[in-house]
């Protein structure tokens, strides 16, 4: 598994993007590991790596979105090859913070839910508070589950958990994403349903948090 997964990084850095999905497809799910491995322990440990180089000044910021937008089209190819549980009818709505770029992460976490049978909403990147809130007011899930990479935006997450309060103050609430490992705490703080720490907690959570 370290090995393929040092080839898809080093297929990320050259910006070969057939290489990096012919490594997923041949070497990985032809070869019968795990979707769920192929997701978190190359796709997403590879992007760590390029989230450290870049801290580093190892890479610059047009090769870190060149590694990142290979990964988003890993994802979006191995979405169809999805093992899915039956539905269990709960509505799980995922999103990034106002001005949170990174969404890789929160785009696994939806695979991950949706392989779990829920019924899943991404809204994607960089969602605005306003227009979070009026989504959920208009369409209230079972679940929302906030994504937060860079810790600047910790304000926009605590922003988006008291506007979207306001309008369902009985709605569960997760929060989960890489500024967490440097901010730990900020979930009691928050006081929310559950803190995922991986797409596998979050799964795991919501299944005993919402009974399924």
């Amino acid at each position: 598994m370290s090995s393929l997964r040092e080839r898809y990084l080093a297929a990320q850095l050259a910006g070969d993007r057939r290489e990096a999905l012919r490594l997923l497809v041949d070497e990985g799910l032809l070869r019968g590991i795990p979707l769920q491995d192929i997701h978190l322990k190359v796709i997403q440990s590879a992007q760590y790596e390029i989230g450290r180089l870049w801290q580093e000044n190892r890479i610059s910021v047009a090769q870190e979105h060149l590694a990142t937008a290979i990964s988003q089209l890993a994802l979006s190819h191995l979405y169809r090859h999805l093992p899915r549980d039956p539905s269990n009818g709960k509505v799980v709505m995922m999103s990034c913070v106002e001005g949170e770029l990174h969404e890789v992460g929160a785009r696994m976490a939806s695979d991950f839910l949706e392989m779990a049978g829920f019924d899943v909403r991404f809204l994607g990147a960089n969602v605005p508070t306003d227009h979070l809130e009026r989504m959920v007011r208009e369409q209230t899930p079972d679940l929302l589950a906030l994504s937060v990479t860079m810790t600047y935006h910790l304000p926009a997450l605590r922003a988006a958990v008291d506007r979207v309060r306001a309008v369902a103050p009985r709605l569960h609430i997760a929060v989960g994403g890489l500024a967490f490992t440097w901010a730990s705490g900020v979930e009691n703080d928050l006081n929310v349903s559950f803190h995922g720490r991986d797409a596998r907690e979050l799964v795991a959570a919501a299944c005993r948090i919402l009974g399924v």
